[in-house]
């Protein structure tokens, strides 16, 4: 999936409780919650989203608002940021990576949240089914683990003659450490591949 239209798709959800609200007093506000830097995230992430927000007749600083919490890469300091945001009483929560969504959920059981991931929401615990998530959580998928299989025969087609391919994982990121476990051996298996845990700091 394209990065354009994962966007869409998370814009199209978020997009969906602040239609409620805004037939209510007040500006609707919309609370970010990242684990990642502030830099990274917002030209990958929040850029498009707000792009998206405009297409759909929201644009800040007019008929909606954002508020803001990247941890920078502190994972240890999300489940203050996902508290703050629940006590601004923000319309709605966009979750940003897996643990960004679970403290999220944890923080507040009233608060719509919007999550961004790139595995099975099901698997990780976030939502009980894809067709009808239940509570207050819903998302966007980008199914990146699901595909990695597929694109790690691709690197192999495209490299024939390595021995053995390196992954660097994010040891915070379960969607990540779910591609840990090492591939290869036999005659016919092709190329091994190593995953090696890392943490930003």
């Amino acid at each position: 999936m394209r990065r354009r239209e994962f966007i869409a798709g998370l814009v199209g959800v978020a997009a969906w409780p602040l239609a409620t609200l805004a037939q209510q007093p007040g500006t609707p506000v919309i609370g970010f919650l990242s684990a990642q830097s502030a830099e990274l995230d917002y030209r990958n992430v929040t850029v498009p989203f707000l792009q998206g927000l405009q297409e759909t007749g929201y644009v800040v600083g007019q008929n909606v608002e954002m508020e803001y919490r990247w941890a920078e890469n502190q994972y240890d300091r999300l489940p203050v940021l996902a508290a703050g945001l629940v006590r601004r009483r923000v319309s709605v929560i966009v979750a940003s990576g897996v643990v960004a969504a679970r403290l999220a959920k944890a923080a507040t059981a009233t608060i719509p949240i919007v999550f961004v991931v790139g595995a099975d929401p099901v698997a990780l615990g976030l939502v009980d089914n894809l067709n009808r998530p239940g509570a207050n959580v819903t998302g966007s998928v980008g199914l990146g683990t699901e595909l990695a299989p597929k694109k790690l025969q691709l690197l192999r087609e495209l490299i024939p003659n390595a021995a053995r391919f390196g992954v660097l994982v994010d040891q915070h990121c379960e969607c990540a450490i779910r591609r840990r476990r090492p591939t290869g051996g036999g005659a016919h298996a092709g190329p091994a591949t190593h995953c090696c845990e890392c943490r930003n700091r």
